[in-house]
């Protein structure tokens, strides 16, 4: 499979780029990949990149994007931090992936089991760490139930993993309220902005849109 061109990425639409990305994920699940030279997208892509989709996904060494939807180089704008949250600098990022580099399609991409949210649950305090879990704790009071202090806490596997979709979503509408640039390129139909969460122990990814 060859690294995109300028050619094949305008034939690119929201749509199609997710249907890329659920494809590539169910290759994933069946230990299918595709057939990919590296070093030739290497020599492919050295002039210029044409991504067709952003995926903002948490560090865990289990998510990686790349892998979890089968892509090549050249192929997404990878951003990754503990939490998967947003704030200026991965804004802008954002805003330079579709706006100026051509991507059609933005995945807040959460997943089960997340160490982050696990930490933000149990309020943990390490360091620079503290601050960076105070931005996922509007996550966790967004989730109502259980209403027992006792079971919202990293012990409550259902707990964390309800607590990770509603830090997508919470994502999602800042983007929305913090980027007029996205949004209106929205509103436009030029790109997508959704929500998918990843099964660590299946290696599904499950859409939201």
């Amino acid at each position: 499979m060859k690294a995109h061109t300028q050619e094949t990425q305008a034939t690119m639409t929201p749509d199609k780029s997710l249907q890329f990305l659920k494809e590539g994920n169910v290759r994933f699940q069946n230990n299918l990949k595709s057939n990919r030279n590296l070093l030739e997208q290497v020599n492919d892509t050295q002039d210029g990149q044409f991504p067709f989709a952003t995926i903002l996904s948490c560090i865990d060494s289990r998510v990686s994007a790349e892998l979890v939807f089968d892509q090549g180089l050249g192929d997404i704008f990878s951003v990754r931090i503990a939490g998967n949250f947003v704030n200026e600098d991965i804004l802008g990022s954002m805003e330079f992936a579709c706006k100026l580099a051509g991507t059609k399609l933005i995945v807040v991409l959460g997943h089960t089991s997340c160490g982050a949210i696990k930490g933000a649950c149990d309020h943990a305090e390490l360091g620079n760490l503290t601050k960076l879990l105070e931005k996922i704790k509007p996550a966790v009071n967004g989730v109502s139930e259980p209403k027992d202090a006792s079971l919202r806490t990293s012990k409550n596997s259902n707990f964390v993993d309800e607590v990770s979709k509603k830090n997508v979503e919470l994502t999602i509408e800042r983007i929305h309220a913090e980027s007029p640039v996205l949004s209106q390129m929205e509103k436009e139909g030029a790109i997508k902005i959704i929500g998918a969460m990843y099964d660590i122990s299946t290696g599904a990814v499950e859409f939201y849109s």
